[in-house]
């Protein structure tokens, strides 16, 4: 009888659901910047000023993968280009505020100044909210921002979401109709198209490669190898996100980021349709989400995590 008790205990225990422990985020505020470990592990660090922005570098995907380009923040290794020295990790900028550009770097273009941090928390996720002022050559502020990157787990995949909402400051600012934008990454060398190791463009209209560049889309996803395992970065546009669904300036070399002024620039509509102009202020807001996923797109299975996105609220 005791043996019968013990074997149906057992079969109970096999049949019951496992508890599977939620990840655990911690944020770790330093002098240059954030640092944000998940379970003891890093997953990225915020650095206030990079060049002439702030950045999140490096970013650690599914099995602790590197999945944007070190360079310029350490020399670059041999599978990556020492090309475009602003493309640094994951951003946020512009290349046209007023005539200034604060996508390039050097003589002449704008910074993005680290103000203050509003808010660093973790806990089942992590969220860092920060303030930032866009100062022109000169020191005039033309706008300012509350950015938010909040840090989530999806099974062996990991998300960022970037929340950014953009204010004039005390004169008329115009966001002008370029591609040198906005909020997106330089992936990994391995994984770039250019590469031909297996790395890949897709979008949500089912565009590929060259085909997916400033085409508007819901999502788009680049995938590739890192270390041997195809892994993948999509960014997902939140359809209550300014001028959803955004264009995409994507490039097979691996510059990767959502761009909701550029429609002129990428030919899908008239020179300068792409212009918004802010009094002081009036502001816009984007929402992206950074999904890092194991595999290619179907894999990562990206179009069900942007149905499961596109349903949180904003």
């Amino acid at each position: 009888m005791r043996k019968a008790a013990i074997v149906f205990a057992i079969g109970l225990m096999l049949l019951s659901p496992v508890s599977v422990p939620a990840a655990t985020f911690e944020v770790i505020q330093e002098e240059d910047g954030v640092t944000v470990n998940c379970d003891g592990q890093l997953v990225t660090r915020y650095l206030i000023k990079s060049g002439n922005k702030p950045i999140l570098w490096p970013v650690i995907g599914p099995g602790g993968k590197e999945l944007t380009r070190g360079f310029p923040m350490r020399e670059a290794t041999a599978d990556e280009r020492s090309d475009h020295i602003h493309h640094r990790s994951l951003w946020f900028t512009h290349g046209d505020v007023n005539g200034v550009s604060f996508w390039h770097e050097g003589a002449g273009s704008g910074e993005i100044v680290h103000r203050e941090f509003v808010k660093l928390q973790g806990g089942d996720t992590a969220v860092i909210v920060t303030r930032n002022d866009w100062v022109a050559p000169g020191g005039k502020r033309l706008c300012w921002d509350e950015r938010t990157f909040t840090f989530g787990m999806d099974g062996n995949n990991r998300w960022i979401d970037m929340d950014i909402t953009v204010t004039a400051a005390d004169e008329p600012v115009t966001f002008g109709d370029t591609k040198e934008g906005s909020g997106g990454v330089r992936v990994a060398g391995t994984m770039k198209v250019t590469a031909k190791l297996g790395g890949r463009i897709v979008n949500s209209e089912g565009q590929t490669d060259e085909q997916a560049w400033g085409k508007p889309a819901a999502w788009c996803d680049y995938h590739g190898p890192v270390d041997g395992q195809t892994v993948g970065i999509a960014i997902m546009n939140h359809p209550s996100s300014f001028r959803f669904p955004t264009h995409w300036h994507v490039r097979t070399y691996g510059l990767f980021t959502a761009n909701p002024f550029g429609i002129g620039d990428f030919g899908q509509g008239p020179a300068g349709s792409g212009n918004l102009e802010l009094q002081p202020g009036e502001s816009f807001t984007v929402n992206y989400r950074f999904y890092m996923h194991e595999g290619d797109e179907k894999q990562g299975k990206v179009a069900e995590a942007f149905a499961k996105y596109s349903e949180t609220e904003k």
